[in-house]
């Protein structure tokens, strides 16, 4: 039997802006640090040294891996931490080169030296490898972890000789539980739904069963959608750009205030009903999807709350095709959340037994193609589908995500990172009209196929396209793989011009303007557009070149 995968397993209350990146890593630390605990005590620890491999190394930084390490080894937990503290904690580690594990035993610790980014190096097993390097006293131990995907992580152990690799008990409910429905792919989900006339959520709330009562299963579903919904809001009403280097300008809020039409509300009840207002029209129904699922991937490119579905990187489908079908159609009720929410994870549940849900194994058709095929399944069963239809409707979301590759501009989850959940969110839509007017029985693919199909895909996909950012999009010149040509040329009011440059070197979040004083990259043409002008700032980049006014260095 395969290990039972909980519906909480898909959905993770986590903090942006990745899971197999961020969220993982986190709770590897953490679980470090519990361990030493429980069997040597923290005060013998007498310094620790943090080793990232493969994908971790090469977008580690933009994608704040360094960051979810060293709240992980103060035994802050990612869904109770404060995460407007996160900044203050690091700043204090890195002014102060001292770390306190789980807030009880500080040793020196210094980040340019003690954490180490090995772009060039890779361990077996997995490409998001971490290693942990303990002293204790006299002697070294070292404790090796596999981010996953979605949040999911293993530990390498050594048994009698023999590596195998074990799932972290406190990360994820992933057990050898005994359930009365259990299926590895969906020819056996599907025959259970036949057999006993259930539909997919309803087999899957009877596995669930053996895990959480009822009465507390539902509530606890509630509470995913909760952090779900909050993170739209959140995200719609916040404004400005995110951070990274890239100035990549939030887009959600501006959306959102052009599509209510001056509407106004107090409160995200008097949002939504206004929301709701707005009408039936197609195209504006399309852009507050586009609206939601941009809002949720704003908020974990910020390192905001968000919930694994089932990664961080595509957060905003699930969510922005849930609240599309709570407010747009005509089959809301009660029971939305918590079936829509069951039947998603069954088909997560199908991809990551049959392929992957890590995008540094399968790219992005790991993550946004899985996403759009949950929420495609979801919708669905809701709006009335069949089991059959159902699953058409994940097979057809996921057949035009093959091959979709994952290249985050600058190792940061924004370009194309951020839009790519407002595709996978209407094609999901879109899947769900398909299946609902299609006979599945006349289908060529079916589900499991098209789930073996990505993985023949993964497997050869090259592996720039598994977010090492080094291929697709993220090797454009304005990736800052290299050194970022900025450049800037200011007027200063006397028809003179100086000359200053964006730095932002390979795998650097941060950056940092240089006035340049030797004017070899100016040109006649470009001092003559500075005649006459006052406070003028043109930016140029590799060729391309904008304008802002008042844009001061």
């Amino acid at each position: 039997m395969e290990k039972f995968i909980s519906v909480f397993d898909m959905f993770k209350i986590a903090v942006g802006p990745s899971s197999s990146h961020t969220l993982g890593p986190w709770l590897a630390a953490k679980n470090c640090m519990e361990k030493i605990e429980a069997n040597w005590g923290l005060d013998k620890v007498n310094a620790i040294q943090v080793l990232l491999y493969g994908s971790l190394a090469k977008t580690g930084k933009g994608h704040g891996t360094d960051m979810a390490v060293l709240m992980g080894l103060m035994g802050e937990d990612p869904i109770t931490t404060d995460i407007d503290l996160i900044e203050t904690a690091l700043t204090s580690i890195k002014n102060n080169k001292k770390i306190c594990f789980q807030h009880k035993h500080s040793i020196t610790f210094n980040i340019e030296t003690d954490l180490q980014f090995l772009k060039d190096k890779i361990l077996p097993h997995h490409p998001n490898g971490i290693e942990l390097v303990v002293t204790l006293g006299n002697q070294k131990l070292t404790f090796t972890y596999f981010s996953i995907g979605g949040g999911f992580v293993e530990e390498q152990l050594q048994i009698d000789h023999q590596i195998i690799y074990q799932s972290l008990a406190n990360n994820s409910a992933t057990k050898d539980w005994e359930v009365p429905f259990d299926f590895k792919n969906a020819d056996e989900l599907l025959h259970w739904c036949i057999k006993t006339g259930l539909s997919i959520c309803d087999i899957v709330k009877e596995n669930e069963k053996n895990y959480k009562e009822e009465a507390q299963l539902i509530p606890a579903l509630d509470s995913i959608w909760e952090v779900m919904l909050q993170c739209i809001y959140k995200g719609c009403h916040t404004e400005g750009n995110l951070p990274g280097g890239l100035l990549v300008q939030r887009r959600a809020f501006a959306l959102n205030k052009k599509l209510l039409m001056g509407a106004t509300y107090s409160n995200r009840e008097e949002w939504l009903l206004a929301i709701k207002n707005t009408g039936q029209n197609f195209s504006t129904i399309l852009d507050w999807v586009s609206c939601f699922a941009l809002a949720v991937n704003e908020q974990n490119a910020s390192f905001g709350r968000v919930v694994t579905a089932p990664t961080n990187g595509a957060a905003g489908v699930v969510p922005a095709v849930l609240l599309y079908a709570s407010l747009f159609s005509n089959k809301s009720n009660d029971r939305t959340v918590s079936n829509f929410l069951l039947t998603a994870s069954a088909i997560g549940i199908l991809f990551k037994n049959g392929a992957t849900i890590s995008a540094a194994m399968g790219g992005c058709q790991a993550e946004i193609g899985v996403s759009s095929a949950m929420a495609a399944a979801a919708l669905t069963e809701l709006l009335g589908g069949n089991q059959k239809q159902t699953m058409m409707a994940a097979e057809i979301a996921m057949e035009h995500h093959l091959g979709l590759t994952c290249d985050p501009v600058g190792g940061l989850v924004q370009i194309p990172c951020i839009e790519r959940n407002t595709m996978g969110a209407i094609k999901a839509i879109t899947a769900a009209q398909l299946a609902l007017q299609s006979k599945p029985d006349f289908a060529l693919v079916s589900l499991d196929k098209v789930i073996n199909t990505m993985w023949n895909t993964a497997l050869d996909m090259n592996v720039k396209y598994k977010e090492t950012a080094e291929g697709g999009l993220a090797s454009l010149p304005s990736s800052g793989n290299t050194i970022n040509d900025y450049r800037v040329v200011q007027n200063d009011g006397d028809g003179k011009a100086a000359s200053y440059r964006w730095e932002q070197r390979e795998g650097e979040v941060s950056a940092s303007w240089h006035k340049i004083y030797d004017m070899d990259w100016g040109s006649d043409s470009i001092l003559e557009a500075f005649q006459n002008r006052t406070q003028d700032l043109y930016v140029f980049r590799r060729g391309f070149m904008g304008s802002r006014n008042n844009w001061g260095s």
